[in-house]
Order: structure tokens, then sequence, then C-alpha cells
């Protein structure tokens, strides 16, 4: 199993930037897509970001130009990089990691984090 551990939310000012780390545990982590979700009061969760091993990250429209995802496969990290912070970006964001494995029948294993609290608030 594995397991993502969440650091680096708290209170941000309108217009400035967060850090948010993502820590796996467990090996196989180059196999892994990994992912940044928020989910804000009264709306469901979304995508913000996710990336493969290799290939371009994929953004939510509402974060293109001001997030960026990025990992380290040697040190099982995935970071999401956010600026030009705005009141909308508050939420409880989640660390995502999904494989696939094809079997007889493909299986999915899909893992969160505990989440970690961003509030954009002057």
């Amino acid at each position: 199993q594995v397991q993502l551990v969440e650091s680096g939310g708290g209170l941000v000012q309108p217009g400035g930037s967060a850090r948010l780390s993502c820590t796996a545990s467990g090996n196989s982590f180059n196999f892994y897509i990994m992912g940044w979700y928020r989910q804000a009061p009264g709306k469901q969760r979304e995508l913000v970001a996710k990336i493969g091993s290799v290939g371009t990250p994929d953004y939510a429209d509402s974060v293109k130009g001001r997030f960026a995802i990025f990992r380290d496969n040697s040190k099982n990290i995935v970071i999401l990089q956010m600026n030009s912070l705005k009141s909308e970006d508050t939420a409880v964001y989640y660390c995502n990691g999904v494989r696939r494995i094809q079997m007889r029948d493909p299986v999915y294993f899909d893992y969160w984090g505990q989440g970690t609290q961003v509030t954009v608030s002057s």
C-alpha cells in the first residue's frame, strides 16, 4: 500500500503564493499518476492538476497559468506550486495517487492523503 502525506497548507493573502508537498511511502512511485484535488465548502471535489511519470501535466482551467505541478521520483514527492492565489482557491487540498494494473481485468489502486486546508483571505 501507499501512504500519502500532505503539508504546506495555511492562510495566504490574495495574490500570494503557497507550496504544497505530498510525500508518498512505498515503492513503485514511478508507476503512479499523481494529482492534486480540492474541495471547497458546498462544492464537489475537483481535479486541480495531475502528472504522470513522463508527459505533460494537466491542469484545471481555473488554475492554468497560476499553478504548477512537479514530481521528484527519486524522493517520492509531488509538489503543487500555487501563485496569484484568489479567494476562490480556498479549499481542502488532497494529494492523490492512482495506479492501473492490467490483470485478467484491470485493477485500480487509488490512494488519498488526509488533506490540507488552504485559506486565501486578507
